[in-house]
């Protein structure tokens, strides 16, 4: 299928999502699966992993890397702007980035995507670089369109 770090096809990756993810109903599962995916196959990322909402903010989630912040308050940080401006973050280096929670001292890069099910955002996909400019355009087209696979299923799990 790939090699590690040699995603150059985000399409055949989110069709991998989606057949790991088919048959399966437990959403810790779905997520810890869809970062380990994402940590085998991209290369240069240092963090790849979730938060989700919970008590009206984000909690952490399955994921791949250093031990990582809590609970983040929507509206702070990368992450935390994701949610409350419902929009994917692409900060090319996190050192300029106004609020930036250093959960990861290495992490010079990052890209949230928002995780909505059921019109409510459900939490976020966030992945660290430890150089920075490492997220192009063509990335985050194509993890913003991972996230719709792992959306169409979380809304399908229990």
């Amino acid at each position: 299928m790939f090699q590690p770090g040699q995603i150059k096809d985000y399409q055949a990756l989110n069709t991998a999502l989606d057949h790991l993810l088919t048959g399966e109903s437990d959403v810790i599962s779905h997520l810890a699966n869809a970062s380990s995916l994402l940590n085998y196959f991209l290369d240069d990322v240092n963090w790849v992993g979730f938060y989700t909402m919970k008590n009206g903010q984000l909690q952490l989630g399955p994921f791949q890397g250093l031990p990582a912040c809590v609970t983040i308050p929507v509206g702070r940080g990368v992450c935390g702007t994701a949610v409350s401006d419902n929009r994917t973050m692409r900060i090319a280096d996190v050192h300029v980035f106004p609020g930036h929670i250093a959960c990861d001292a290495n992490s010079k890069s990052e890209i949230v995507i928002p995780i909505t099910v059921n019109d409510e955002v459900y939490g976020v996909l966030d992945i660290d670089a430890p150089i920075t400019d490492r997220f192009t355009e063509e990335d985050q087209t194509g993890l913003e369109a991972f996230v719709r696979v792992l959306e169409k299923h979380l809304a399908q799990a229990n």
